[in-house]
């Protein structure tokens, strides 16, 4: 295969999201700071709650370095959660053991209150949690900020919880399309703010997560997720054109083939669901980050070694950031996951 072979690890990352061929590929998973880890679960019983843990940058850089201590991942996510936004916003959060995020159901009348004059002041310890990273990582190590995608928070927002088909949002959407469209615009428009200061306060780069992209059929598809997506990535890039954005659109399957010109987004993180053929064509066109099912890291063994070669043989050519195609699960084996991270790294052109 024609590859770029690169013995130095610094700028990997960055380098592959500016459209470079880096092999062995940079390599980091979504949630790798998280329950996995002993080491965060004995952090967390010293922060409370959840919330505690977000809003504390002692302990939020903490977690947010334990991975990277551990493994040398190529990049560092922030710690924090994507529903820090309409929480500052002046929605009520809180999180439940086995219930997980629990909010009120916003209403179409409280869609005009919500509140930013705050924003930035509910979330400075987040800002502070940045620029504390980018002076405690390798220089080598990017760091990676994020925000939910506008859909994604807005079923939410309007379920008050996690559903497994997120019809109170779509509902919402079919029967009151303007007011809904005014709260996928405010989330936006302060998403974008929120990535803004992230950036200004030491972000390399950024990613918008739309776990829910999947449960929706074309037309929504393009209302709900991709347009507010490109105004974030319009706002963002207006201020800092240089830093690269990762949309993560989770089960857009084929609607993915449209969804980097239509959004503006550097590069494309894709579910385990997506084939790698048709991952390859994407490739074409830009960074594709993913896409190993979180099950095989589980699994181990023959598992998870035949997928990381598929991936490493198909998509390998091109710009790739090695990832799972979504979050790391709390029951998986660190020996598999330094498994993983050997076969990736040992890889040969």
């Amino acid at each position: 295969m024609n590859r770029e072979v690169l013995n130095v690890v610094a700028g990997k990352f960055l380098d592959v999201l500016k459209g470079k061929t880096v092999f062995p590929p940079p390599i980091w998973m979504m949630r790798q700071a998280g329950r996995y880890l002993p080491e965060y679960r004995e952090t967390r019983k010293q922060a409370g709650g959840f919330l505690d843990l977000c809003y504390d940058p002692d302990l939020a850089v903490e977690v947010t370095l334990q991975p990277i201590r551990r493994f040398g991942f190529d990049a560092a996510i922030l710690f924090s959660d994507i529903l820090v936004v309409p929480h500052a916003l002046g929605r009520d959060l809180r999180f439940e053991e086995g219930a997980g995020p629990l909010m009120t159901p916003i209403l179409e009348r409280d869609i005009d209150g919500l509140d930013g004059s705050s924003f930035h002041e509910r979330l400075a310890p987040v800002y502070e949690a940045v620029r504390r990273l980018r002076h405690e990582l390798p220089a080598e190590t990017a760091l990676i900020g994020f925000c939910g995608a506008p859909w994604t928070i807005a079923t939410y927002m309007v379920a008050g919880r996690g559903t497994p088909d997120q019809a109170p949002a779509r509902l919402f959407g079919y029967r009151s399309p303007e007011a809904f469209a005014r709260l996928l615009d405010v989330i936006a428009a302060w998403s974008a703010e929120y990535l803004i200061r992230q950036i200004e306060t030491g972000v390399d780069a950024v990613q918008i997560f739309d776990s829910w992209a999947g449960i929706l059929d074309e037309a929504s598809f393009d209302r709900w997720c991709v347009r507010p997506v490109a105004e974030i990535v319009r706002r963002v890039k207006k201020k800092h054109p240089q830093v690269p954005i990762i949309g993560f659109p989770k089960g857009a399957g084929a609607l993915l083939s449209g969804y980097r010109q239509a959004t503006g987004v550097t590069a494309l993180g894709l579910d385990w669901t997506v084939p790698l053929e048709h991952a390859r064509r994407l490739q074409k066109e830009g960074a594709v980050q993913g896409n190993l099912d979180p099950l095989r890291l589980v699994a181990g063994g023959r598992a998870l070694s035949e997928g990381v070669e598929a991936i490493l043989r198909v998509l390998g050519s091109g710009p790739l950031i090695f990832n799972l195609g979504h979050g790391i699960t709390p029951d998986t084996p660190l020996e598999h996951v330094e498994a993983m991270i050997r076969q990736v790294r040992d890889a040969r052109a």
